[in-house]
């Protein structure tokens, strides 16, 4: 073990000199390609260090003794010395037998060592011996480094997820090495490990495909920002940290949707119909006037007919350009038609094409005519077509016609406050589908235009503020992690960012770029999101490499899908793959149980991942006379300061008055999702900002009104009680639901 890590610090040292030797010719010197050339690099050696640092932890965990005596030591990523190979990156196909070995098939091993290490130090070790003799044929189909994975298993949460890479199981291992192109299906009860497996197939792909995914990116995609921040260190661990992580409401570049509307809301605008409610929301903002608009040039009026306009109209759209582009024909049709008119103002009935193209100029900068071009068919950013639409009750009638009247009240909302904000997840989608309509702008014919308001200024030179000091707290970090601080300034090198955006990553650039296309996406609970979702998602993948993972008996949205099939067959033409996960990794036996009553209630067809550990305290209930006063009394009660996590889960109407009761009672306790919240003893969240996550213990309370507020109550229900890796505790006022019948019942409360 020594003898690896020594290698990795001369590895660590040799990058190191690399990077203050280029670092070292630095300044604002020569060629602007020899500065360029400087800092990529900079930039490569700096990303190497970042990698050669994250594997620390964990370095190697395991040896295969094979049958011709040799030995292969396997860890996170690969070290050779003198074209030695010291260790094997996990994921190199010589690897696999770590993984896939068993007594019945040993891929030509003796022996698979699982190593435990702290710090640089082997503490402990767990062998699996390949013979045969003596073995049931059950015994051959489980032995495969239990003792390592069950110790795994058993360790408290830190409200992190940890890598899997020295417990991958031979079901998971199939899929993380599966091919790169088309669709796979990766479908898997709670516990089963689907984002776990997702991820280290990103990895797996990153190394098996570098050259293509390093050009083109990785995006994964979860359902919340507590999620991504619970999940967000495993890639690096592994060695990879050039891999964009994204929510579905920060999909449209400069915006942070965290707000979710209310169900039956969501899933009007989730609708696959509203596709078309954006695309008649745009023709109608090219307008045909009823009757002929007057012109007042001051020396002269002009009249602008009806037929004319809409000629011009027709043209546009004829042209197949998108509506910010086709506006140039539009507009040149009507100024030539003015032209004529004015030229017999002036009492020249015959003029050139040049007198023409000058009288065209002349009449654009005449306030009226901009006006009224303005008017007929504006310039449009997808924002400003979204905040039309859905403040007026007169656009949603003409643009949502196949809606009824109560879906479209759903929709109509009040203009935006300054500081508040305004767009919800299932917005989102809707922009990007604005967008794909509308088409670019440039920004300096906005101003001349005069689109923007004062207010709309004053926001875009906030947004740059914002994004400035974005961009120096990143590259602080950056030379914090790399341990540079002391070489260059943070404010230098994010201006060296803003610069020239050859010297941003990969997954820095394509944040940034709606229009970017990903090597391989991964859509981690992707039974929540909607159809609109999905053609916002399938835009940034035209290759359809995708990794798309979820549950459908966990589906809570009531926009999300009911089968993989009524998902994915409209952008795939059924050409995806399925793989299933079906044992449960996370929740004991005893909690499963209770779970699996849930499930059928949802759906007696569906079967619930075998556990593979048992031994847990039995799901217990406890009624209690108020709900705020006796749920905190429970949770001070359950904490026994002995670390791990807790999770209070609430009915969505009740997050407010509990999350603030038991954060009153509790020490050190977080209501609702933050920065902080994975790193409290407990946390009160929705079931919808629980999902993806686990933790050692979970209360559920007030489970009928999760039953009856949610759309999909039962499904909710489902995910709730399968969060806890060690005990279960449900919390109620008043009679618990039929299908809870197992819990066992404590003393009530008063």
């Amino acid at each position: 073990m020594s003898r690896l890590y020594t290698r990795l610090d001369v590895l660590r040292e040799t990058t190191q000199r690399s990077l203050d030797q280029v670092l070292g010719q630095g300044g604002s010197g020569g060629t602007h390609q020899n500065r360029s050339e400087r800092d990529s690099m900079a930039g490569m050696y700096a990303a190497r260090l970042s990698r050669l640092w994250s594997v620390e932890n964990g370095l190697c965990f395991g040896r295969l003794d094979h049958t011709d005596q040799t030995s292969l030591y396997i860890g996170r990523i690969g070290l050779s010395e003198e074209e030695r190979r010291l260790l094997i990156d996990w994921r190199a196909p010589v690897a696999q037998p770590f993984y896939r070995a068993t007594p019945a098939s040993p891929m030509g091993l003796t022996r698979r060592r699982h190593l435990q290490t702290r710090d640089r130090r082997v503490v402990a070790v767990n062998d699996d011996l390949f013979d045969l003799e003596g073995l049931t044929d059950a015994d051959r189909a489980t032995l495969n480094g239990e003792a390592a994975l069950l110790a795994a298993l058993a360790e408290k949460r830190t409200g992190r997820m940890r890598d899997i890479v020295a417990t991958i199981q031979s079901e998971q291992d199939r899929i993380i090495r599966a091919d790169l192109p088309g669709v796979l299906v990766v479908q898997g009860g709670p516990g089963t490990g689907k984002t776990v497996v997702a991820l280290h197939r990103a990895a797996y792909l990153l190394y098996t495909h570098r050259e293509r995914l390093d050009r083109r990116g990785v995006l994964i995609i979860g359902p919340n920002l507590t999620f991504l921040r619970y999940i967000e260190q495993v890639l690096p661990s592994l060695g990879e940290t050039d891999v964009l992580l994204m929510t579905i409401g920060e999909m449209f570049p400069g915006l942070t949707a965290t707000t979710r509307d209310r169900p039956e809301t969501a899933q009007v605008k989730g609708d696959a119909r509203m596709a078309q409610v954006i695309a008649r929301a745009v023709r109608d903002r090219q307008r045909v006037p009823k009757r002929s608009v007057e012109l007042d040039l001051g020396k002269y009026k002009l009249f602008l007919d009806w037929r004319v306009c809409d000629a011009a109209r027709t043209k546009a759209v004829r042209s197949g350009r998108l509506h910010n582009q086709a506006r140039a024909v539009f507009v040149r049709h009507i100024l030539n038609k003015l032209a004529r008119q004015a030229a017999k103002h002036m009492g020249r009935n015959l003029i050139d094409e040049d007198e023409l193209a000058d009288l065209r100029e002349e009449l654009r900068t005449e306030p009226a005519v901009k006006t009224a071009l303005n008017r007929l068919w504006p310039y449009l950013t997808p924002h400003q077509l979204l905040l039309g639409l859905f403040t007026s009750r007169e656009r949603l009638a003409y643009a949502a016609e196949a809606f009824t009247r109560e879906e479209r009240a759903l929709m109509l909302r009040e203009p935006p406050v300054r500081g508040r904000s305004w767009y919800t997840e299932s917005d989102v989608p809707l922009l990007d589908e604005a967008a794909e309509l509308l088409g670019e702008i440039d920004q300096s014919v906005l101003v001349a235009t005069a689109l923007q308001n004062e207010e709309e200024l004053a926001a875009a030179r906030e947004a740059e503020e914002h994004e400035r000091r974005y961009e120096l707290t990143y590259a602080r970090e950056v030379l914090e992690l790399t341990g540079l601080s002391d070489m260059i300034d943070a404010e230098r090198l994010a201006e060296r960012h803003r610069g020239d955006v050859s010297h941003l990553t990969t997954a820095e650039r394509a944040a940034t770029d709606r229009t970017w296309a990903f090597g391989h996406v991964i859509v981690d609970e992707a039974q929540e999101l909607s159809p609109m979702a999905w053609r916002m998602v399938m835009r940034r993948c035209p290759a359809r490499s995708m990794t798309v993972v979820g549950d459908i008996a966990q589906t809570g949205s009531s926009a999300g899908g009911r089968s993989w099939g009524a998902v994915l067959d409209p952008y795939t033409g059924g050409r995806w793959r399925e793989e299933r996960l079906t044992v449960n990794y996370r929740t004991p036996a005893e909690i499963m149980a209770l779970a699996a009553d849930v499930l059928a209630s949802i759906d007696a067809s569906l079967d619930p991942p075998d556990s593979v550990r048992e031994g847990a305290a039995p799901p217990w209930s406890q009624q209690v006379g108020t709900l705020a006063g006796g749920l905190a009394k429970v949770v001070a009660a359950e904490l026994d300061g002995s670390g791990g996590t807790m999770a209070v889960l609430v009915p969505e109407s009740a997050v407010d008055e509990l999350g603030a009761a038991v954060a009153a009672a509790v020490p050190g306790a977080v209501a609702g999702p933050s920065a902080t919240a994975l790193e409290a003893p407990a946390v009160v969240l929705t079931v919808a900002d629980a999902k993806g996550l686990e933790f050692d213990a979970v209360i559920v309370a007030e489970p009928e009104r999760i039953l009856t507020e949610s759309p999909r109550g039962a499904n909710d229900l489902y995910v709730a009680l399968t969060r806890a890796t060690r005990g279960l505790g449900v919390v109620h006022t008043t009679s618990l639901p039929p299908v809870l019948s197992r819990l066992t019942a404590r003393p009530p409360l008063p």
